[in-house]
C-alpha cells in the first residue's frame, strides 16, 4: 500500500446510544471493501464537500448519507482533538453524539456494507485487545494489528486510537450519554 505525503482532512461522529436495558453503545460502521479504507471499521464520516459549512457539517452530511442517520437526532455533545492517520495521512476531526435508541440504518450501497453496535464495556475491556490480522483487498496479505475482533471484523487504527482517548471520558460520565 502506498502512503500519501500530502494531509488530508476529514470529520466523523462517533453516535452513542442507549439500548433497551440501559446498556451504552456505539455506532460503527463496516466500510466496503475497496479503495484505502476498505474492510475497515470506523465511524461514519469522510471528507469534506465544498457546500460544507464546516467539518461538524461534514461529520452529520456524511453520517446521513453512509448510514440514514438524520442530523436531527444528533445531539452533538463536542469536538475532540483531530487525529493524523499513519498510512493514510488524514487529519480527522472528531466529533462526540447522543442519538436515540431504535434507529432503522440505511447504508449507503458500495460504500457500507455493515453496522455494528458493541458496548462500551465491550469496547473498553482490555481483554478485548488483541494482535489480530487485519485484510483487505487493499491488504491481501494481511497486516497484524492491535486491535479488537467484532462480529468477524477488526477495530484498529484510527478508530482504535480515537477509542482510546475517548472511552475514558464516557466511562467517567463527561458527557451526558
Amino acid at each position: 500500500m502506498e502512503t500519501v505525503d500530502e494531509i488530508r482532512v476529514a470529520a466523523v461522529l462517533a453516535p452513542f446510544f442507549r439500548d433497551a436495558a440501559g446498556e451504552l453503545r456505539l455506532v460503527l460502521i463496516v466500510r466496503a471493501d475497496r479503495g484505502i479504507h476498505g474492510g475497515q471499521v470506523g465511524f461514519p464520516g469522510g471528507k469534506p464537500e465544498p457546500g460544507d459549512a464546516d467539518l461538524l457539517e461534514t461529520a452529520l452530511r456524511e453520517s446521513e448519507e453512509e448510514i440514514g442517520l438524520g442530523r436531527d437526532r444528533v445531539a452533538v455533545l463536542e469536538q475532540l482533538p483531530p487525529l493524523l492517520t499513519v498510512l493514510t495521512r488524514y487529519l480527522v476531526h472528531p466529533f462526540v453524539g447522543r442519538i436515540p435508541a431504535g434507529l432503522d440504518w440505511r447504508l449507503e450501497p458500495g460504500e457500507v456494507v455493515g453496522i455494528l453496535t458493541p458496548t462500551v464495556q465491550t469496547l473498553a475491556d482490555p481483554a478485548a485487545r488483541q494482535r489480530l490480522r487485519f485484510t483487505s483487498a487493499a491488504l491481501p496479505d494481511g497486516m497484524m494489528v492491535d486491535g479488537i475482533a467484532l462480529d468477524g471484523h477488526v477495530l484498529w487504527g484510527m478508530t482504535l486510537r480515537l477509542l482510546d482517548d475517548m472511552l475514558p471520558r464516557v466511562l467517567a460520565g463527561e458527557w451526558d450519554l
